[in-house]
């Protein structure tokens, strides 16, 4: 090649470069004239965190899970663990009670920093470390993309034979998309209201559903095992825990001068109150599908959510079917979080990431999740079980680092001293991410002979212990970052570095 041909070849390239930068220069700054949220992964300063409406804190959780999700997640008691309703209920309640904890806890790091989650972890897990939850993040949460989107097409699907659980899935993907497409502040007003049709619905479930309810209370249910009561347990645990990496996303425009207090309430109520009312409904209906033919062959042999959903309020008639319709649609009021985030965690990947614009990735998401959901769907149950599953195992081990990390290494204190935030995009400033790393490690080849998947069972787990790799890879996790950061700091402090 001649040194023309190759000076021509490196123009074209780098005018090509320049054109595709400049081409998505001026959609954003075309989507920013409309409203629409351009703002990156960049930290929120104080002074742009104004922001006072504290309910907003509440909605943002409580609509996602005050609908089909939760009501899908306990069916899965009676329907996947064969557990009757009674046992059931309580652990659905119980395990909650502990679990929202968490989710409370993650959700002040928002408003007090003004840190995407994602860039949040690089405080423990360092600039390099934190490649390895951003990663899994944006698949996790493709994958719940996938199951809201199931669930949706499938109520869709039920309400007429013109309409398969394909066109339902890409009627809910596109709602979500351009809920999400607007950004952050119309996700929260339209979370505000998402939950209403939802409400109506349960209360017009409960209404219709009551004396079959009542009537299966009184029959007999399979002996009960502890196995199928701790992996139940695990599954709604990792349910509640799955939305860990993503809380702070939603908070990060909201005033930092309030209590820590205030924001953990109405984050632990969003999700208790939503949770336990959505996955106790589910139990119930889905304990009691068998004895009633109408309910069972809605379920579909327990493959349909949505189908056992319309069953159910199918003697209402049309407000039955407009209900149904609008359950369904509200399902991107699940699904619009969830893809906000899985950008913000595909940006939080590398700088060049960061560098393109978050309306690129929520086409991207949307590419993959339209194919991805519609093959899901077939085989709905052990789909939904063995990514929520999943993600609760490697949500788990990074929410005890995050959390041991700020407690104990960060004294709990959300001060410039103990985060400094205009570190948050070097490597050099931020910590090595060795001992979280080293914490993650070992906490995921610990909970590995715990798992209990269709696909796997750990060495322990089938000597009938259930699956409690979620429990056993937060405690090796808290543990194991605990003792390798305190490590770290005395060889630092041996070595004279700060």
């Amino acid at each position: 090649m001649s040194s023309d041909e190759k000076d021509t070849r490196d123009d074209s390239i780098e005018d090509t470069g320049r054109y595709r930068i400049g081409f998505f220069t001026r959609t954003t700054q075309l989507l920013s004239q409309y409203g629409i949220e351009t703002h990156g992964i960049v930290p929120v300063p104080a002074e742009e965190r104004l922001d006072t409406r504290w309910y907003q804190l509440f909605f943002i959780w409580f609509s996602p899970c005050m609908n089909m999700a939760a009501f899908s997640t306990g069916t899965a008691g009676p329907a996947f663990f064969s557990l009757g309703v009674r046992d059931s209920i309580v652990i659905i309640v119980i395990v909650n009670l502990v679990s929202c904890l968490l989710p409370g806890f993650f959700a002040v790091f928002g408003p007090k920093l003004g840190l995407r989650a994602m860039v949040q972890a690089r405080f423990s897990w360092g600039y390099f470390g934190a490649i390895i939850p951003a990663i899994l993040n944006v698949f996790s949460l493709e994958g719940f993309l996938i199951l809201n989107c199931i669930v949706g097409g499938q109520m869709l699907a039920s309400l007429s034979s013109h309409i398969d659980d394909t066109l339902g899935i890409i009627i809910i993907a596109i709602i979500s998309l351009v809920v999400t497409f607007c950004g952050y502040r119309v996700i929260h007003w339209y979370e505000s209201v998402a939950w209403i049709p939802n409400a109506i619905a349960f209360i017009a479930m409960l209404a219709v559903g009551y004396p079959q309810l009542h009537e299966n209370l009184s029959a007999p249910v399979p002996p009960v095992t502890p196995a199928n009561v701790i992996s139940f347990a695990s599954f709604l645990a990792s349910n509640i825990v799955g939305w860990c990496p993503i809380i702070s996303d939603y908070g990060v425009y909201h005033s930092p001068d309030v209590s820590s207090a205030r924001i953990f309430i109405y984050t632990y109520l969003g999700f208790f109150v939503s949770n336990v009312i959505g996955q106790a409904l589910g139990a119930a209906f889905a304990a009691a599908a068998p004895s009633v033919p109408a309910w069972s062959a809605g379920f579909e042999d327990s493959s349909s959510v949505g189908g056992l959903f319309y069953s159910i309020l199918l003697p209402t008639g049309a407000f039955g079917k407009i209900l149904t319709v609008l359950v369904a649609l509200g399902m991107s009021c699940a699904c619009a979080p969830t893809m906000y985030t899985f950008c913000n965690s595909f940006m939080a990947i590398t700088t060049r990431f960061s560098v393109v614009p978050r309306w690129v990735y929520i086409l991207v998401s949307e590419g993959v999740l339209i194919p991805v959901a519609i093959i899901g769907a077939k085989k709905f149950y052990n789909t939904f079980v063995d990514i929520l599953d999943i993600v609760g195992y490697w949500s788990s081990v990074f929410s005890a680092i995050i959390l041991t990390e700020h407690i104990l290494f960060r004294r709990a204190s959300f001060s410039e001293d103990q985060y400094p935030i205009t570190t948050w995009n070097s490597y050099t400033l931020l910590p090595s991410g060795i001992p979280a790393v080293v914490a993650f490690a070992c906490a995921c080849g610990a909970l590995v002979p715990f798992m209990s998947q269709a696909w796997y069972v750990g060495v322990v787990a089938r000597h009938g212990s259930g699956d409690v790799g979620v429990f056993v890879g937060f405690v090796v996790g808290a543990i194991t970052h605990a003792l390798a950061r305190g490590f770290e700091k005395l060889w630092y402090k041996k070595m004279g570095k700060a």
